[in-house]
């Protein structure tokens, strides 16, 4: 598996409409399990929640300058994570509600997919504390999408599940669920190149903006040893951050350590220069 999408930059003032006028279609293979191809109906209709994930992008590209937040790294997580499931699942690794609950995979499906969807709409509130923010804007958004697919019981468990999926990405965060582990890795694996391109084009320079640059291509595999093997190829070492302090800090605690093999490779004889000058 290997996904980019492109992003637009946001440059000046620009109304509702024009931001609405470029909406991006959130999707994920769900031809097997009409629960959740039901549910994604749903959000590609949900007004509300595409202005939530704006709002998280106006928060953290236009305002503090960061990476991307908004719809095209939220579908990018959303394929990431429900990909990394299904090759756990293909593996025989139960899910936290086959486990917990005896229910089935496409739930857990559901879990994740909610929990991918959802883990960063408050980033529309504020960066600090955003996790935080998300659980009580996704509580409200699933009290209204998952009791069309779900009789009221097995809705209320499942947006605890989900809800612990979101809390468990932050910095620190103790994913207690396999689906849990999942998001959190997810969220870690969208740093290709495409994520700093908006900051960079603003001429917004910052470890996290230059260190993404750095980084080619993520791919996602069957392992041979492990069920997932993820390949990582980076242009230059600056690169090494996105490794060391975000896909490393989020893979330890996850729960996924044993199950994920990780590759790196510096293309190239000679490093790519991606900074001419920097000042402050």
């Amino acid at each position: 598996m290997t996904l980019d999408t492109e992003r637009t930059p946001d440059t000046g003032p620009r109304s509702p409409a024009e931001r609405f006028a470029e909406r991006i279609e959130m999707s994920v293979p769900d031809r097997h399990n009409p629960r959740l191809h039901s549910l994604m109906e749903q959000v590609n209709a949900d007004t509300e929640l595409y202005a939530l994930w704006i709002g998280s992008n106006v928060t953290a590209i236009e305002r503090l300058g960061m990476t991307d937040h908004g719809p095209v790294h939220v579908k990018i997580v959303l394929n990431i994570a429900v990909r990394l499931l299904r090759l756990l699942m293909d593996a025989d690794i139960p899910t936290g509600v086959e486990t917990t609950y005896g229910l089935e995979r496409q739930d857990a499906e559901v879990v994740v997919a909610m929990a991918a969807l959802l883990h960063d709409v408050g980033m529309a509130i504020h960066r600090d504390d955003h996790e935080a923010f998300s659980l009580f804007l996704a509580r409200e958004k699933l009290k209204e999408l998952l009791p069309s697919v779900y009789d009221g019981p097995t809705a209320a468990l499942l947006t605890s599940e989900i809800l612990h999926a979101i809390i468990s990405h932050r910095s620190g965060g103790r994913p207690l669920t396999l689906e849990a582990g999942v998001v959190r890795i997810a969220d870690a694996l969208d740093m290709a190149k495409g994520r700093s391109r908006i900051p960079f084009e603003s001429g917004s320079l910052s470890i996290h903006s230059v260190s993404a640059a750095a980084i080619e291509a993520v791919h996602i595999e069957r392992g041979e040893e492990r069920p997932i093997r993820i390949t990582i190829e980076m242009s230059n070492s600056a690169g090494v951050f996105q490794l060391d302090q975000l896909l490393r800090q989020k893979l330890k605690g996850s729960g996924l350590e044993s199950h994920i093999e990780i590759r790196v490779s510096l293309e190239g004889e000679t490093e790519k220069r991606l900074v001419r000058e920097f000042s402050f």
